[in-house]
């Protein structure tokens, strides 16, 4: 009796192993989606259509232009491969970006040896911004397949004079990753010039056209996935995210055609992507609608964390502004460093049926 008991409970042990085993040997794609603002990459010839002779590069001596848009190229590639490679274990598969010239420059960097494993193709919109700068979006192809792209145009108007202000457009580009829909819409907004309550009606207006465009995809499918990225040149607390967006900081408050921003929290537990004399922010943000969370029951790809790429190498080592983010240019002056800003990032998941070890079983479920 007493060796039937001991068989009886190992056996009883034995299931509990496999089902712990079963639980644990689920496997998931994962994939990372990452936004960087790339401070003034602007490339070195002159362009008399835009204000680039402002550009930090334009301001150099002729001859030291090559040479620092290189090592600014070297910089930008360098951060980028690295955005999720410790789950994803490779480069983002979508790279939202901000502070580009033009399409040239995302060729240069999508081509710079650091990135052309990763095969990334472009979107881009040349922006009516007086500056000069647009966004673009980087994609692997192998990745996602682009189905739409648009260019969304930000009217809004000096309150002396009615003159129409130019600023950036929000791109929006729609696919497939890895046959699952969504959409992703690229930011960014305009800034504190004059100060923040001056200027803050031109963010809410930024933020009424973001979800415009969130309600025209809703409209077309109600469970539509949607990433809006950028740099907002406002916090998760601003009115333009928390009302005009109406982004909501706990997924148990998350409802159908809500949107939920990971970065609230982070920005009140004092995190940061960018820095202005002794002041923080976080400007950086990405935020996704409902479907994307597991309590929508939704196939495909799922939202699962949230990041800052902050490492010590892109900060300020000593000084006023220790562990300010470590930057390209101040005024003309190159200073060897990747950009005012850190970039943020976040990882989709789809779960992975396991691939049978008995191989009868396997085949006889590849014949089904």
């Amino acid at each position: 009796m007493k060796n039937w008991l001991i068989a009886l409970l190992c056996l009883a042990f034995a299931k509990a192993e496999t089902l712990q085993a079963q639980q644990s040997s689920k496997q998931y794609k994962v994939k990372t989606v990452a936004f960087y603002n790339l401070e003034n990459l602007f490339d070195t010839e002159d362009d008399t259509t835009i204000n680039d002779e402002a550009s930090p590069i334009m301001e150099m001596a002729e001859g030291l232009r090559e040479e620092i848009y290189q090592k600014k190229l070297t910089n930008m590639a360098r951060v980028l491969r690295k955005l999720g490679n410790d789950r994803a274990q490779t480069a983002p598969s979508i790279i939202g970006v901000c502070e580009i010239e033009n399409r040239k420059v995302l060729e240069d960097l999508a081509s710079h040896p650091l990135l052309r494993e990763f095969d990334y193709g472009i979107v881009h919109h040349d922006s009516p911004d007086r500056r000069g700068i647009d966004t673009g979006l980087l994609y692997k192809k192998e990745d996602f397949k682009v189905t739409n792209e648009q260019a969304r145009r930000l009217l809004i108007y000096d309150e002396l004079d009615g003159d129409r202000i130019f600023t950036r457009d929000q791109l929006v580009v729609s696919g497939e990753l890895d046959g699952d829909p969504m959409h992703f819409i690229v930011n960014h907004w305009p800034s504190r010039r004059g100060g923040e309550e001056r200027s803050r009606r031109k963010r809410v207006a930024a933020a009424e056209l973001n979800m415009k465009i969130i309600d025209s995809l809703h409209s077309i499918n109600a469970m539509s996935k949607i990433v809006t990225m950028g740099d907002l040149n406002d916090d998760p607390i601003n009115e333009s995210v928390v009302k005009t967006l109406a982004a909501r900081n706990e997924r148990d408050d998350m409802k159908p055609q809500k949107i939920y921003n990971p970065y609230y929290n982070m920005f009140k537990g004092g995190l940061n992507t960018t820095a202005y004399r002794d002041g923080l922010s976080l400007f950086d943000q990405i935020m996704v609608t409902y479907p994307f969370l597991h309590e929508a029951k939704q196939d495909g790809y799922q939202y699962w964390q949230a990041h800052i790429y902050n490492p010590s190498f892109m900060s300020v080592k000593r000084g006023q502004w220790k562990g300010y983010p470590y930057r390209s240019f101040v005024g003309s002056n190159f200073q060897g460093g990747f950009s005012d800003h850190f970039p943020v990032f976040i990882y989709l998941v789809k779960e992975i049926e396991p691939i049978a070890t008995d191989l009868k079983s396997y085949e006889k479920k590849t014949k089904k």
